[in-house]
């Protein structure tokens, strides 16, 4: 277990070595000359060390760590291969390409451990270093529990995401009761071609990503495009509070709650899937609840009515049932429950039976209302064409009669 209170930490940019202050020298004469890492975000960190002992160095390790949330403390321990000798340069390549990369401002601690030939042991200072994407010139703003990095665009552009970020954890916790548990890093790109130079293999329709356990969101937004990106931050920031509160090594959440809050966070739902939804009423199309519980289609329009349903189905619950249900219900998953249990603990339902209520819900609202048409018979046309003509007569006659009484 490391004991973070006794953390000496050094921060490593781009490019740039961390030196031990001091060599670590053993009462044998086993001693760590130096130690470095260089960083080039996002693909790799290499860790170097030189020793000398006054006999052969026969083993040497790197332990390092990341900071993040997780079920227990993981460390990693790396087996250096070298040929024993009383001096030695040892080197370690992390190659993120295999492993997956970290998103921006991850936090590494290491230390090495060297032994020589009689048995002396010396381990160096634990070290941090932060795994910056120094490619860009980036400016700051923290509010709160969250910092945004941003590096084009002038002041009111970051305050104005600030505002989107700060009114949707707003509008999370009155709706859910949900808040973030760690500080949040949201580092706003310029660009979608930004975002994914950011990352290791990313998709090409990837705009923006939330690294839950980190506590971290990068998202490519252009100064021109800040509505969408309002919008894009309200959405990853839900994804980043949800996943906070609900982490557990036995079961994740349906996603289409996970999506369908992150979707309710952004404000109104777009005309875009309101048109999905009707649609799929009219048609009787609806996806079934237990379907939206796995990874969305492929496909746009399946994709577009999965996202505009997992909406729905929130705000469904949160309208009928209130914040407490909704707060209950992400405790409960935090406990490791199944879908269909959790649901029925708390709502008293599970999967199918959201599914019948929901059904009844969103048809009572986009369902087009029927229009009652009367045939009448033709004779009976005929019939009362004479009678209103009749009493046309009829009444002219009247007035003609009172005329003639008010004029006597």
């Amino acid at each position: 277990m490391i004991n973070k209170a006794g953390i000496l930490a050094l921060v490593v940019c781009l490019f740039l070595s961390i030196l031990s202050p001091v060599s670590v020298q053993a009462h044998s004469g086993l001693t760590i000359l130096d130690s470095s890492v260089q960083a080039e975000f996002p693909s790799k960190l290499s860790f170097n060390l030189s020793a000398q002992s006054d006999v052969n160095i026969t083993d040497i390790r790197l332990h390092y760590t990341v900071d993040r949330l997780s079920f227990a403390q993981v460390t990693s321990e790396v087996y250096i291969d070298f040929v024993p000798s009383p001096t030695v340069d040892a080197q370690w390549t992390w190659d993120m390409r295999k492993t997956g990369g970290l998103p921006p401002g991850s936090s590494v601690y290491y230390w090495w451990a060297v032994e020589d030939a009689d048995g002396s042991r010396v381990e160096t200072a634990l070290l941090q270093l932060q795994f910056d994407d120094l490619r860009y010139p980036w400016h700051s703003l923290t509010e709160g529990e969250v910092t945004i990095y941003w590096y084009e665009g002038d002041n009111s552009f970051a305050q104005e995401i600030m505002a989107a970020a700060q009114q949707a954890l707003a509008r999370l916790a009155d709706d859910t009761g949900a808040c973030l548990e760690r500080p949040a890093r949201l580092y706003i790109y310029a660009s979608v071609q930004d975002v994914q130079g950011a990352m290791i293999y990313p998709q090409e329709w990837t705009g923006g990503v939330a690294f839950t356990r980190y506590a971290a969101i990068a998202i490519g937004i252009a100064p021109d495009k800040l509505d969408w990106g309002k919008r894009a931050i309200a959405h990853e920031l839900t994804h980043l509070v949800i996943h906070q509160m609900t982490l557990n090594p036995y079961s994740g959440l349906p996603t289409w709650l996970d999506e369908g809050l992150a979707m309710h966070t952004e404000g109104l739902i777009a005309p875009q899937f309101i048109a999905y939804l009707s649609k799929a009423v009219a048609e009787n199309s609806l996806i079934s609840v237990r379907s939206l519980s796995s990874p969305f289609s492929a496909y746009a329009g399946e994709a577009t009515l999965a996202y505009a349903q997992s909406c729905s189905l929130v705000e469904f619950l949160i309208a009928n049932y209130g914040q407490g249900k909704m707060l209950e219900l992400l405790n409960t998953f935090r406990q490791g429950s199944g879908y269909d249990a959790a649901l029925q603990k708390v709502y008293g339902f599970d999967m199918d039976g959201l599914d019948t209520l929901w059904r009844d819900y969103i048809t009572e609202q986009y369902q087009t209302p029927e229009v009652t048409t009367t045939v009448v018979h033709p004779a009976l046309v005929g019939t009362l064409a004479a009678l209103t003509a009749a009493l046309l007569l009829w009444l002219a006659l009247v007035a003609e009669s009172w005329a003639w009484r008010r004029s006597w």
